[in-house]
């Protein structure tokens, strides 16, 4: 079954300049990217100047003392920590990231997603969700993302799982969209679980 995918929202060329790298920009209406300087702590009237509701907050553990929510009376926020390196496990905040973003719009929020420098960690997590809404692959979804924020630069182990990403969504979509409930009692599919599920504690998920 096709699924039907909403259109791409229409970009106007950003004239890039370098110093913009320090600056957030907003990829599609009401989700913006990028670095930490746009959300530390002397940026609560820039951020309610522009209506950022959300944040997500991307680091790894040892910048946590540097890298951390700063307005949580104000602004709800996701942290997540991940590293940037090759070896990180990025793909599996995709559908946590994508549910939060979701909310926010839902209560007629704007998210910012930042990590340190707005250019690996948080723009991958911005082009798996602009992939999955739109139906995207990521090269589109890159380059959709990088006509506004010009300096992004996902690591290769991030591009390899973006890669991955794409068959996987559209997998689980198709699922949502085929199953059709019976008519009579509305039977539901079930799923069981392992018995004794696996535990990593090589990654750690931090949500306030």
């Amino acid at each position: 079954m096709e699924i039907d995918f909403p259109s791409v929202p229409p970009q106007e060329i950003v004239d890039w300049e370098y110093a913009m790298r320090r600056e957030m920009q907003e990829i599609v209406p009401n989700l913006y990217l990028g670095p930490y300087a746009t959300a530390n702590k002397n940026k609560l009237g820039y951020l309610e100047s522009i209506g950022i509701t959300d944040i997500i907050c991307v680091r790894h553990t040892a910048e946590a003392n540097f890298i951390k929510p700063n307005f949580p009376e104000k602004i709800r926020y996701l942290v997540l920590n991940v590293a940037d390196i090759y070896t990180e496990n990025i793909i599996q905040y995709f559908p946590q990231v994508k549910a939060f973003i979701e909310d926010s719009f839902a209560r007629n929020g704007k998210v910012l997603v930042h990590g340190n420098a707005g250019m690996s960690r948080s723009a991958s997590l911005v082009i798996a969700y602009i992939m999955e809404k739109y139906g995207l692959s990521y090269r589109d979804a890159f380059v959709y993302v990088q006509q506004k924020r010009f300096c992004i630069h996902p690591n290769e182990g991030f591009v390899q799982q973006l890669h991955e990403y794409e068959p996987m969504y559209r997998a689980k979509l198709s699922f949502e969209h085929s199953y059709t409930p019976l008519e009579s009692g509305m039977l539901k599919r079930k799923f069981t679980e392992d018995p004794e599920p696996s535990h990593d504690d090589s990654f750690v998920m931090l949500s306030t």
